[in-house]
C-alpha cells in the first residue's frame, strides 16, 4: 500500500487540475446530457409526421376511405390535394411534401368491376431511408384495404396495387442520399477547426500582440484569416465531391457553378462561427474543446442521418442556427435536383444571416481582445 501513495497522489493531482475550474466542470457533464437527449430526440428513422399530397382523380367513395385510412394513422397528414399534376410534383420538388399518392380516374369502377386498380406512388428518395419507410407504411394501408374489399367483394386477389416511382434517386440507394451530404458536412468539420484554432494560436504562440502594430484593421484581420479556412474547405469539398461522382457514380444533375456558389455561401457561415469560436477562446485547447462540443450536435441536427422533420419542434426550430443543415440542403438539391440557388432561398437566407451575424461578432471580440 505504501508503495501505491505516490501513484494516488498523481491521479488525486490530475483529477484536481481537471475539476477545480468550474468551466471544465461544466464542459465535461453539460455536454454528455445535451448528447444524450438529442440522441435519444433527434437520431431516429420513425415516421411520426410525414407530409404528403393527394391528386385524387376518381373522387370516389373508395378513394376517399383509401385516403381516411392513410390519415387515420396519425402518421401521414396532407399539405396538397386535389390540385393539379403541376401543383402536386412542385410539393415534392420543394421538400414539402415527402410522397404523392395519385389515384386514378378509373379507380373505384375498376374495383366493382373485380379488376385490379393500381394507385401509383411518388416518392422523394432524396432521403431513401425515410422514403422506403413512408412506402412501407403505404403499403401496410392498403394491405388493410384490401382485406376489406375482398372481404366485401369476394375478390381472389389484391384489387388494389401500388405502383412506386422514386424521384431524385431511382434505386433508393442509400449511397445517393449520403455521398452529396458528406460534402458539405466533411469540409465543415475542418473549417470550423481551422477557423476556431486561428486567432486562438496567435494568442499561444505570443504573436497576437504584434497584430496591434499591422497597418490592417480588425475586421481585414479576420478576413484574412477567413480565406485559408474557406480554400481548404473547398478544397476537400472537391476531394468528397470527384469520390462521390467518379468512383461510386452518383450522377451529377446540377451546374457544378451551382454547387460551388452554395459551397462557398456555407463556408463563409462556417468560417463565421468558427471564427467567433476562436475570439472567445484563450488558448487552442479551449478552441479545440468548445470546436468538438458543438460538432456532434450540429451533425445530429443537420438532416445528415434523420430527417429534421422527424425531430421535435423545438429541435427543429434550434436547427435553424445549424449552418450545417442548410449547407447539405443545398448541396443534395444541387446535386440530385439540378435546381439552381434561386429556388434555394430558404437555404441562402439563412446562411447569409448566420454569416452576417457571426462574422461582425467575431470581429468586434477580436477587437476587443487587441485593445
Amino acid at each position: 500500500m505504501h508503495a501505491l501513495t505516490p501513484f494516488i497522489a498523481l491521479v488525486r493531482k490530475e483529477l484536481l487540475a481537471v475539476l477545480k475550474d468550474p468551466a471544465n466542470r461544466l464542459i465535461l457533464i453539460v455536454p454528455v446530457i445535451l448528447q444524450s437527449l438529442l440522441f435519444g430526440y433527434a437520431a431516429t428513422y420513425d415516421l411520426v409526421d410525414v407530409p404528403y399530397a393527394l391528386f385524387d382523380e376518381s373522387r370516389s367513395v373508395s378513394s376517399a376511405d383509401l385516403a381516411a385510412r392513410l390519415e387515420g394513422t396519425g402518421v401521414f397528414h396532407r399539405v396538397a390535394g386535389p390540385g393539379t399534376i403541376a401543383e402536386i410534383a412542385r410539393t415534392v420538388e420543394i421538400g414539402d411534401a415527402l410522397l404523392v399518392l395519385h389515384i386514378g380516374a378509373d379507380f373505384e369502377q375498376r374495383l366493382l368491376a373485380g379488376q385490379a386498380a393500381p394507385v401509383q406512388l411518388i416518392l422523394d428518395a432524396r432521403n431513401s431511408t425515410t422514403a422506403g419507410s413512408a412506402a412501407g407504411y403505404i403499403g401496410a394501408v392498403v394491405a388493410d384495404f384490401n382485406r376489406d374489399l375482398r372481404r366485401r367483394l369476394g375478390l381472389a386477389g389484391p384489387p388494389v396495387t401500388v405502383e412506386t416511382r422514386a424521384w431524385f434517386n431511382p434505386n433508393l440507394e442509400t449511397r445517393w442520399n449520403f455521398m452529396p451530404a458528406l460534402i458539405a458536412s466533411l469540409s465543415m468539420i475542418q473549417v470550423l477547426l481551422l477557423a476556431a484554432l486561428s486567432v486562438a494560436r496567435e494568442r499561444e504562440q505570443g504573436t497576437f500582440d504584434q497584430l496591434l502594430v499591422t497597418p490592417l484593421s480588425p475586421l481585414a484581420i479576420m478576413a484574412g484569416k477567413a480565406l485559408p479556412p474557406m480554400l481548404i474547405g473547398l478544397v476537400q469539398s472537391s476531394i468528397v465531391f470527384a469520390v462521390t461522382r467518379h468512383w461510386f457514380d452518383v450522377p451529377l444533375v446540377g451546374s457544378l457553378a451551382n454547387l460551388y456558389g452554395g459551397l462557398l455561401l456555407f463556408m463563409l457561415a462556417g468560417v463565421g462561427l468558427g471564427l467567433s469560436i476562436s475570439a472567445v477562446s484563450l488558448n487552442m485547447q479551449q478552441a479545440m474543446l468548445y470546436t468538438f462540443v458543438l460538432l456532434m450536435p450540429m451533425m445530429l441536427l443537420s438532416g445528415l442521418m434523420t430527417p429534421i422533420q422527424n425531430m421535435p419542434e423545438v429541435l427543429q426550430l434550434a436547427t435553424y442556427a445549424n449552418p450545417l443543415r442548410f449547407g447539405i440542403d443545398i448541396v443534395r438539391r444541387i446535386y440530385l435536383e439540378g435546381v439552381g440557388l434561386a429556388d434555394l432561398a430558404g437555404d441562402v437566407v439563412p446562411l447569409l444571416v448566420i454569416a452576417a451575424l457571426t462574422m461582425p461578432a467575431a470581429a468586434w471580440m477580436f477587437r476587443h481582445r487587441l485593445a
